[in-house]
């Protein structure tokens, strides 16, 4: 072995004595991965790793588009793990080319090469200048990917073309471009913010965006990427994230936009069909392929549940952290983009895993708060989904046994959704101070945090929208006299099934809301002491329930209004309607200077809703009457006796609309 040292990047004199060197490396490296290789034989292990970076690597350099041969090294350093394969490459790129005058000589011809390729590509020569950069890129990945990059940060109109032209390279180019990817995007002498220091540098915009386009459009290695974003997250810095949600986004389809029209959110309140039709952001190919593989890297290297949990950390963190000349606009920015990363992560993750391998991953919600140290609302979105599958499978499991009785489905349910959340409530009890208990059971505060939009509300207008679309489009393929008969056919039947599924999902809504209201109607006796201040009651309400989950995503806000309105109409005892909303909208003046820019949209989306129904109310005396007058919510003096429900203890709708605008 050490002879072959001696031979250096002069070995490319020989291809054949190359490539029975890798053969025999790679030999030894499978007899190694079967546990075929003893403790005194481990020397040839390193052995063969200095003679890939002192001879093979270097040597291929000099083999000027020889597809083969880097297809043949690959069938070796394939073996290796990411780590390996990247500290080989490192060296090779920064280091070997300087040891050589060939090398030298080499690296200028193969940068003046590319430099003249890059020159002429555009949309039109794609194909021409993408045949030219694969094969210089054979020999010599690392210069050539290091020039594109540098072009493409300060060209992000190339990031299209170079994608497109990329698609004739070796399986050791793909690595090497994830490598010197990732190199570029942590390279500490660029600076990642702009000189306002309050926006993201367009350098690393451009990217992150170039990454995730070549993630999607060819079969490179995320490992290295995925690994790379965690690791960021561990020493405290959030910038990076704009990698995974780009990865993400371009992989999976998953966009994550604060500009959401009121016919997207109402649509994202119903099941998974009208959510995937009526709530699109943006019109997505097909990436079931590229979606699939990066679940499985995330799987297998168990990053799953790491990124989350290292994102929810993140996001509270940035606040306290982050060093104290950062501009404030910065820091709220990078608190949006941990939230808005997580919440895209975990739509992902929820749409891409199936239950079991979920709840295989994820700890019990009071092991999330108390030992990951992981916010409420971070933790609740990513069990919320878990407890509703897991009341459905236990109540499919009751509804078979007690078929025969009466009002058995309603029974069914409200028995499983006290055997799946009561263990649940128990665990939450210690997460919390005893005294907070006082005034909010952690019946409520679960029953609270486990529930969505789904569950409360049927979105009638989205699901009628939808049927009425797809209405359409049956006449319109009717009338079109150009589409073959075939055609039509299958074009209609496609928008029958799909009305049929519609309306079945509607239904199947409209049956679990009743259920789910049942099972409030008997739960709310239990959700507010009695005795307790109305006041303190719904401070703590609002800081630990309204405020932490309104800020959270846009849907999140749009439930917190209508959850006020279900505790109103439910009549539930001790809960008072008029002193919420009081507090409310008393001052939104420090709760909105507190928040993130993204927070304050999501903020005003809850204060919306809950204005739409204070003024429904306020608009007529016969409304306030049959929604207000006789609920126990709108009691202005509290007593206890028989008295209580006496007029002179409720607001009228004069003193209503005072109170309004005080």
């Amino acid at each position: 072995m050490p002879m072959l040292y001696y031979l250096g990047p002069y070995a490319s004199r020989d291809p054949i004595l190359m490539v029975k060197i890798m053969r025999l490396a790679k030999a030894f490296m499978s007899k190694r991965h079967s546990g075929g290789i003893g403790p005194e034989d481990e020397i040839a292990y390193y052995g063969f790793l200095n003679a890939l970076e002192e001879v093979l690597l270097p040597s291929l350099s000099l083999l000027h588009g020889n597809c083969s041969m880097a297809e043949e090294l690959w069938s070796l350093l394939k073996l290796y793990p990411y780590e390996i394969r990247y500290r080989l490459y490192g060296t090779w790129k920064n280091e070997s080319y300087f040891l050589y005058p060939i090398l030298i000589r080499t690296r200028a011809d193969c940068l003046d090469r590319a430099k003249y390729i890059m020159k002429r590509l555009s949309k039109e020569t794609v194909k021409p200048s993408g045949r030219q950069l694969g094969k210089l890129s054979h020999s010599n990945p690392g210069i050539v990917f290091e020039y594109i990059l540098n072009q493409i940060q300060r060209y992000d109109n190339l990031i299209g073309p170079v994608v497109d032209s990329l698609k004739y390279l070796t399986t050791i180019s793909y690595d090497m471009l994830t490598f010197c990817i990732i190199e570029a995007i942590a390279n500490p002498e660029k600076d990642r913010m702009k000189t306002d220091n309050m926006n993201i540098s367009l350098w690393l915009q451009s990217l992150a965006n170039f990454a995730g386009a070549i993630c999607r459009k060819y079969q490179v290695e995320l490992t290295g990427i995925l690994q790379y974003v965690a690791n960021q997250l561990k020493a405290g810095k959030s910038i990076d994230l704009l990698l995974l949600r780009e990865v993400v986004q371009k992989m999976a389809g998953v966009e994550i936009s604060e500009e959401v029209t009121d016919d997207q959110l109402e649509a994202m309140a119903g099941g998974e069909l009208v959510r995937q039709e009526g709530s699109n952001f943006s019109q997505i190919r097909n990436t079931k392929k590229s979606s699939t593989r990066l679940k499985d890297t995330l799987l297998e290297h168990d990053l799953a549940l790491s990124l989350c949990l290292l994102m929810s950390q993140q996001r509270d963190s940035t606040v306290f952290a982050e060093d104290v000349n950062k501009h404030l606009k910065l820091v709220g920015k990078l608190y949006d983009q941990c939230q808005d990363t997580l919440v895209q992560f975990g739509s992902f993750l929820s749409m891409q895993l199936s239950t079991e391998e979920f709840v295989k991953r994820l700890p019990p919600i009071d092991v999330l708060l108390s030992t990951y140290h992981i916010p409420h609302s971070a933790a609740f979105f990513l069990s919320r989904l878990l407890y509703a599958h897991a009341i459905n499978v236990k109540y499919d499991e009751l509804k078979k046994l007690e078929k025969d009785k009466k009002n058995h489905k309603t029974i069914c349910y409200i028995n499983a959704s006290k055997e799946v959340m009561g263990p649940v409530v128990e665990a939450i009890k210690p997460v919390f101070s005893s005294k907070i208990w006082d005034d909010l059971t952690p019946q409520f505060y679960i029953t609270f945090w486990s529930l969505s939009m789904y569950d409360l509300y049927v979105p009638k207008g989205a699901y009628e929208k939808q049927i009425l679309l797809q209405e359409n489009q049956i006449s319109t393929v009717e009338a079109n006299k150009d589409m073959p008969a075939s055609k039509k056919r299958k074009e209609q039947e496609r928008c029958k099934i799909l009305i049929d599924r519609l309306k079945d999902e509607a239904r199947r809504q409209v049956e679990h809301v009743q259920r789910v209201m049942e099972r409030l109607e008997e739960e709310k006796h239990s959700w507010f002491p009695t005795g307790t201040l109305k006041s303190e009651m719904t401070t703590n309400l609002l800081q630990y329930c309204l405020f932490p989950r309104c800020c959270f995503t846009a849907s999140d806000a749009i439930y917190c209004g209508h959850f006020i309105q279900v505790l109103h109409n439910l009549k539930t005892p001790n809960f008072s309607t008029l002193i919420t909303y009081d507090r409310v909208f008393n001052d939104i003046t420090y709760t909105v200077t507190s928040c993130t820019e993204n927070e304050a949209r999501r903020y005003g989306r809850f204060l919306c809703s809950a204005l739409e129904t204070v003024m429904r109310w306020h608009s007529s005396p016969a409304i306030y009457e049959k929604e207000c007058f006789n609920f126990p919510g709108f009691l202005t003096v509290f007593r206890k006796g028989t008295d209580m429900n006496n007029k002179m203890n409720r607001l009228d709708y004069v003193n209503y609309r005072h109170v309004c605008h005080k």
